[in-house]
């Protein structure tokens, strides 16, 4: 039974966003090379969040219960201001490398745009954040020993999994929105995932009521799913297409218009530095 756990676990929590790294971004090198970075910026968020934490913990009054409890609110907070700042350095060291790219390649275009690099930089932090997130119940999901037989739930294991996997898609979401409203100064956009993140993490500390914490995150990450689709420059149009499998050539279009994967190109065959239409195939204009 806790193998069938562990491993029901694990691809609830991981198996969309392993989808994701495999359809669209394990084909190409640079695109891993961002992922790995993200990842990389949102672990040393976590690492400086948890320092300050501890050393908190460490002044305070251990018996003082409602102290602990702020400092634990306190925590979450800190931590999730500091990973959305640690999103916005990444932002710029990301600006720079295309510009860079775009200055040692011959053609002079980037062989990335900015939308591709928002993409792959919300993956990175979402899977670095899942991993954290579940591997250590994972660990515990292998035995041995009986969920909930103190009485306690036993969905713990299972909402866990739910729970991490919405946090994946928020933070790839969240990096669209993010870099999208950091590319054309929105800052009520950057705002808006900032209040998104507190609010997600802020209602976790309904569990054990776990309706508490998950309803509320699933509609979240619902609205921002459509809000990043149509910054993306997706619509009702584009999703009946694709639906329809109406493109049907890889990087070509078809008589409707339609790009294929590899065709989120502008009309001189560079890559759009500015935020054009598309993520991953629909045709951006310089």
């Amino acid at each position: 039974m806790t193998l069938a756990v562990f491993f029901g676990c694990t691809f609830i929590a991981f198996g969309p966003a392993l989808s994701l790294f495999l359809f669209t971004i394990a084909r190409d090198p640079l695109r891993i090379i961002i992922l790995i970075a993200g990842a990389f910026f949102w672990l040393v968020s976590l690492l400086l969040s948890s320092l300050i934490w501890f050393i908190a913990v460490k002044a305070s009054d251990p018996r003082d219960e409602a102290l602990q409890r702020g400092l634990l609110i306190f925590g979450v907070m800190f931590s999730v201001l500091l990973q959305e700042a640690f999103r916005f350095l990444y932002y710029k060291l990301l600006r720079k490398a295309i510009e860079g790219l775009v200055a040692l390649s011959e053609d002079g275009c980037s062989p990335i745009s900015i939308q591709q690099m928002a993409y792959v930089a919300g993956v990175g932090f979402g899977l670095m954040s899942g991993a954290f997130s579940m591997i250590n119940l994972l660990a515990d999901a292998l035995g041995p020993g009986t969920v909930g037989i103190h009485g306690d739930s036993q969905l713990y294991f299972l909402t866990s999994a739910f729970m991490t996997m919405v946090l994946i898609f928020l933070h790839t979401f969240w990096g669209i929105l993010f870099f999208h409203g950091c590319e054309n100064r929105r800052w009520w956009e950057i705002a808006a995932v900032v209040l998104m993140h507190l609010a997600v993490s802020g209602s976790t500390f309904w569990n054990p009521l776990y309706v508490g914490s998950l309803v509320p995150s699933y509609l979240l990450m619902a609205a921002a799913a459509v809000w990043a689709y149509l910054l993306s420059g997706g619509s009702a149009q584009n999703l009946r297409r694709f639906l329809l499998c109406k493109c049907l050539v890889k990087g070509h279009r078809d008589p409707s218009g339609c790009w294929g994967p590899s065709g989120c190109r502008g009309p001189s065959g560079c890559w759009v530095l500015g935020w054009g239409k598309g993520l991953l195939g629909n045709e951006a204009r310089s």
